[in-house]
């Protein structure tokens, strides 16, 4: 059986079986960020090797564009200031636009010498932003480090995480086929740092971001609102790829919102296993709302600074100052999860420095292949839900892991649904503290008024779970199935 009837015999089971149950459903990004390139009609300046880029950028103003000239390195800290006026200024390579991949496609290793360098000599970032800059168009640059810097923070810093109002807030910030990276010896804790308002990462490569004695993030923020588009990127780093949240900010109620997280390919090197890099997940969200996560390849997490989860959706007052962090209206949807020791950990409080909760998540229509399988080692279980979630709907997936199909602790869950999906009872199926072998009994206590109905548990008992399941004779999803159902995540596996 393919992968494509396996996923519509799902999606069957659960019409067939059961009425649609009602459930609070996560709203949508309100914001939809137009990314088309500008028709700019001021002056151009030309920057060639050599030159002075800071002049340049102080004396641009908006509708002008500062052309880099191609294959030029270009060495400091550049700030880009803040200017009057809503017109975009753009910063970019003078090898013309036809000979650069276009708009929608993905930057290359091949396009390499079309782009112009800027690179940070020091632990400063290649480009930052001043208070309140605006209007940013980055279009087919590097950024880097030197060859002499062993330690840097961020390569390119859009907002602080020191800002404490909306107006210190750097916005309209677009990164458009720009290739950002550390270098393979040195640590490098954050690509971007996504610390601002109207932000847009595009069509780029995010690679080399690690370091030994903290997290690093390709991309990671926690003081900026949002809204973000992050869409069709390689995305390389050791810690967390990809975190929202994770330091408390300053400006009151801050959330960042109103993410969209499409087509992208976000991996760990295997490579990375055998160094001495920080690894913990591949996606988090610990402050987020209103977050659309679809068509993306997400693979290759092991268990080290963490027991080896790819998606955490984890709910973080961080340091204590931020109680109104929430993680909720998540949608997961038409996503390949692949080689990891486990998949999704959902904490609903944080009990540490009271928040929360974590709420209104749907994960939907993906494909979760080879979750615990050797070498990935770990727990191998598919989803894990701690401490009290409310509205956590997971339908027609399809699911091969060595582990539990769903883990529960701590205080009881509400809303959840499971239906629709396909996954073989490995382990304990669904299990709870103290409820491991019955998954009836875990059930009842972790998750009372639950919806489990429409799934094929392949090799599960029916006496063990509720009515409305099917078990004998079940297809298991096996590594190496047909997938082109699956095609808009696959398709993100270009390097």
């Amino acid at each position: 059986m393919t992968m494509r009837t396996a996923l519509a015999t799902a999606a069957f089971l659960s019409t067939a079986l059961s009425p649609r149950a009602a459930a609070a459903e996560p709203e949508r990004p309100r914001v939809t960020m137009d990314t088309a390139a500008p028709a700019n009609h001021g002056r151009t300046f030309e920057v060639p090797a050599g030159g002075d880029l800071q002049n340049a950028l102080d004396a641009a103003q908006p509708g002008d564009v500062i052309v880099l000239e191609a294959g030029a390195t270009f060495v400091g800290s550049f700030v880009l200031p803040v200017k009057r006026g809503d017109g975009w200024i753009v910063v970019r390579t003078s090898a013309p636009d036809d000979r650069l991949p276009p708009p929608g496609r993905r930057i290359g290793a091949k396009d390499a010498p079309l782009l112009a360098t800027l690179a940070s000599p020091d632990s400063r970032p290649a480009l930052r932003t001043a208070p309140g800059a605006h209007h940013y168009r980055i279009v087919g640059l590097e950024l880097t480090i030197t060859s002499n810097v062993d330690r840097n923070y961020a390569v390119v810093q859009l907002g602080t995480f020191e800002q404490t109002s909306l107006a210190e807030v750097p916005h309209h910030l677009i990164l458009d086929r720009v290739v950002v990276h550390g270098r393979a010896d040195a640590n490098v804790r954050r690509g971007v740092a996504l610390n601002s308002a109207w932000t847009a990462v595009i069509d780029s490569r995010i690679f080399e971001i690690h370091e030994e004695s903290a997290d690093a993030q390709a991309l990671g923020g926690s003081t900026g609102p949002g809204p973000f588009k992050i869409v069709n990127n390689l995305i390389e780093g050791s810690g967390e790829n990809v975190m929202f949240g994770g330091a408390d900010p300053a400006i009151p109620n801050l959330v960042p919102s109103d993410i969209e997280f499409r087509g992208n390919h976000v991996v760990k090197p295997v490579a990375w296993r055998n160094a001495a890099w920080s690894v913990k997940n591949l996606f988090e969200l610990k402050n987020a709302r209103r977050v659309l996560i679809d068509g993306n390849l997400f693979e290759h997490n092991w268990p080290a600074g963490q027991n080896g989860f790819a998606i955490l959706f984890t709910v973080r007052n961080q340091d204590g100052g931020a109680p109104w962090s929430v993680v909720e209206d998540v949608t997961f949807t038409n996503n390949v999860v692949r080689q990891v020791s486990s998949a999704i950990n959902i904490l609903g409080h944080d009990d540490a420095n009271p928040s929360g909760p974590a709420r209104r998540i749907a994960i939907r229509n993906n494909l979760f292949d080879e979750i615990g399988k050797p070498p990935w080692g770990g727990r191998g279980a598919f989803l894990q839900l701690v401490d009290g979630t409310t509205d956590v709907v997971v339908e027609n997936n399809t699911v091969a892991q060595t582990g539990e199909i769903v883990l529960v602790s701590g205080r009881p869950h509400a809303g959840f649904i499971l239906r629709g999906n396909v996954a073989p009872h490995n382990e304990y199926g669904i299990a709870g503290d103290d409820h491991f072998g019955d998954p009836m009994g875990t059930i009842a206590t972790y998750l009372p008024g639950s919806i489990v109905t429409g799934n094929m548990i392949a090799g599960g008992a029916k006496g063990k779970y509720p009515a409305g399941n099917a078990f004998r004779g079940a297809p298991r999803p096996t590594a190496g199935a047909d997938t082109t159902s699956l095609g808009p995540a696959l398709a993100a596996a270009d390097r």
